[in-house]
């Protein structure tokens, strides 16, 4: 396992540091991170559209940031992820994600999106990444609550759908050799197990469809995020470090009553400050060999991000593990072979 890392998108504000590459990656150097996870909207961050067209700009940018002893982890493209499919419910919310020429035009809009992301599976190669993160989008979503009854084939309906338009992409970063990490969170399509599944039913396996584990989003839909490792390992290829918690009462529960973060039932929180057994996680992950970045993704009701990122680092390290080469009961083995082993079994 790499890190710490850290996901820029809950940092970026119209102040220095963090207004620009340089004042970000000294920012995130100071803190400790060893890499940086960047998100792709903003042309002084990255460039995407030339980050896929030249490798030349992908070797001056990564020269900049590992001047810094940072690494780029992944790049990121949740916005416009989001915007490769839009129930027309969430129009005119999600209009603002796309550039101010493309709203009220849908089609437009997501051929926009989709373009985007194909443009990220060229510029993760140019970068030399493995990995990218994204979301998938919904169509399905207003109707997760089955009330009224859903009409027979509406989801199935939806999940085609969703499939037709996401596997030209997953072909793309297959082509360009480059994991599609979908990162699973409410309000989208793909947010627990269940229906990540059926996607990847839909997809026919496909082997770039993948996760980005977040743990966070488990513990407010109450799904068990240890097992969740265990059942998906083949397919997680990396790994959001953000914590939560999850206090129901007498008011609210998981869906939280319209109410602000601070007075959900399920809250987001700092590293430590929530209820996730991230000794668990690590150890599992280690178990199962994990071998890409643990991302710091900053997301807190309460406390205050410069004191969230300054404790997310070290909190990461603390519990980065090295997996041993060797067994601990070494100490007491001896040589042996077929003819002593069945010696040893009593038959011979």
């Amino acid at each position: 396992m790499k890190g710490p890392g850290i996901f820029l998108a809950q940092f970026i504000r119209n102040e220095a540091p963090f207004n620009s590459l340089d004042g970000l990656c000294g920012w995130a150097a100071n803190h400790g991170f060893k890499g940086i996870q960047m998100p792709t909207l903003d042309h002084w961050l990255i460039d995407l559209k030339l980050a896929a067209e030249s490798k030349t700009y992908c070797d001056e940018l990564t020269g900049k940031i590992n001047a810094y002893g940072l690494d780029i982890t992944e790049l990121s493209t949740h916005i416009q992820g989001q915007l490769v499919a839009v129930h027309p419910a969430y129009d005119l919310l999600f209009d603002s994600f796309a550039p101010e020429e493309l709203r009220g035009k849908p089609k437009a809009r997501m051929e926009w999106a989709i373009d985007q992301l194909k443009l990220a599976a060229k510029a993760s190669a140019n970068l030399g990444l493995d990995a990218h993160v994204t979301f998938s989008g919904a169509l399905a979503w207003p109707y997760v609550y089955p009330w009224p009854q859903r009409p027979e084939g509406l989801i199935e309906e939806a999940f085609t759908e969703l499939a037709n338009r996401w596997t030209p992409i997953l072909r793309e970063f297959d082509k360009h050799d480059v994991d599609l990490c979908f990162e699973l969170h409410a309000g989208e399509d793909l947010h627990d197990g269940a229906s990540f599944d059926r996607f990847l039913d839909n997809c026919k396996e496909h082997p770039r469809l993948c996760l980005n584990y977040d743990p966070s989003h488990f513990v407010i839909q109450q799904l068990d995020y240890l097992q969740f490792i265990d059942l998906y390992d083949d397919r997680i290829r990396m790994f959001h470090v953000k914590d939560a918690e999850f206090n129901p009462d007498g008011t609210n529960g998981v869906y939280g009553g319209y109410q602000d973060w601070i007075d959900r039932a399920g809250r987001f929180r700092s590293l430590g400050d929530g209820e996730i057994d991230f000794g668990a996680i690590f150890s599992k992950l280690a178990q199962y060999e994990f071998d890409g970045w643990a991302v710091l993704e900053w997301e807190c009701c309460i406390k205050d991000s410069e004191q969230g990122a300054a404790e997310g680092a070290e909190f990461i390290k603390s519990h980065m593990i090295n997996v041993t080469d060797r067994k601990f009961d070494d100490f007491a083995g001896c040589e042996t072979d077929r003819k002593t082993n069945r010696r040893i079994l009593g038959l011979d």
